[in-house]
């Protein structure tokens, strides 16, 4: 299939036509939202359900099988927001927060953004790893924290003049932790606690305890149902995207382009990352998307507490309001024929 058919077909996808309804809902100022209980059970319901469903796979699956996926995975999710930090200070001249805060989000992943490159592969008949959930949970906290870390080695080779004159010296000082007294641990601990990591992880490890047997009681809950929730899901989403449509302006040409070409490129090095560990095509694709996704869940959250100065604008919108729509729309398709284009 062509770029053009594999857009055709993602833009007709139940799934991406709710998300065109929320931003649709937005442009006609409509009152249509979902209440906030609702969305916040939904996102765990999906996350539960991703989970599962790679801890299933994961049953049967040893270690040996997994190393080369699992390598490729966190050597991305690591490699990722060094080049972004880098970047972004370097071309789009930001500072040393917003960079770091960028360079998290985008090194981090989505997990709708996977729910949807599996549905499309789902609907295509494209075969793939199973236990592909699972590279999604490895890979949404090393870039955070590796963001994180360049942001807080940043404040320590910048040097602190005394208010009433003096010798200059480096940020810190004994007992000093690169984000202030203990907020490193707190950052890690808030990250691993947070729910998309909890559910994640949690999930994994009951598909895989419960395996085959013990899915098939839940399945018409946590399988049968759910596109329907992902589309609910998407569907809110696409009004918040829409929502932040006002905000382009704050971001301006250079981070925008970032949020459209960083993808691309990302996605790029996924599918040849999944090409050299020996992943399927389809494979390919998610491990692809996965790299060209951004977090805007639990990379925020870590930011928020680590960050605080960093400009939620530039972040949220590029993630969000930029990206997001972007992988939903066209990022997909383009992803799923590199991959095509590589494997042959």
């Amino acid at each position: 299939m062509t770029v053009l058919d594999l857009a055709l077909a993602n833009l007709l996808s139940p799934a991406i036509l709710c998300f065109a309804l929320g931003a649709f809902a937005v442009m006609l100022r409509s009152d249509l939202q979902l209440p906030e209980p609702v969305f916040a059970a939904i996102s765990i319901y999906l996350m539960l359900a991703i989970g599962l469903k790679g801890g299933v796979e994961l049953a049967d699956r040893s270690l040996s099988e997994l190393a080369a996926a699992v390598a490729a995975a966190l050597a991305l999710g690591c490699a990722i927001p060094l080049w972004c930090y880098a970047m972004l200070r370097l071309w789009a001249g930001l500072g040393t927060a917003d960079a770091a805060a960028l360079a998290a989000h985008y090194g981090s992943v989505s997990a709708v953004t996977f729910a949807a490159v599996v549905s499309l592969l789902d609907r295509q008949g494209t075969p793939y790893e199973g236990y592909a959930p699972a590279l999604l949970a490895l890979m949404e906290v090393p870039a955070i924290v590796v963001a994180l870390g360049l942001a807080g080695a940043a404040r320590l080779a910048t040097p602190v003049v005394p208010a009433g004159g003096g010798v200059a010296t480096l940020e810190g000082g004994p007992g000093f932790s690169a984000f202030g007294g203990n907020r490193m641990a707190a950052v890690l601990g808030e990250v691993l606690s947070s729910k998309s990591i909890v559910l994640l992880a949690g999930g994994l490890l009951i598909g895989a305890l419960a395996g085959q047997a013990g899915m098939a009681k839940v399945k018409p809950f946590f399988v049968d149902l759910f596109q329907g929730m992902l589309c609910l899901f998407l569907l809110e989403l696409g009004r918040l995207a829409a929502s932040r449509a006002g905000d382009f302006r704050q971001v301006g040409l250079k981070l925008a382009a970032f949020a459209i070409v960083a993808p691309v490129l990302h996605g790029l090095l996924g599918i040849a990352a999944a090409h050299a560990a020996g992943l399927s095509q389809g494979g390919a694709v998610i491990l692809g998307t996965l790299a060209a996704s951004a977090s805007y869940i639990a990379a925020p959250a870590a930011v928020r507490l680590a960050l605080p100065e960093a400009n939620p604008g530039y972040y949220l919108t590029c993630s969000l309001a930029l990206t997001f729509p972007f992988n939903m729309v066209l990022g997909i398709p383009i992803y799923a024929a590199m991959a095509g284009w590589i494997y042959g």
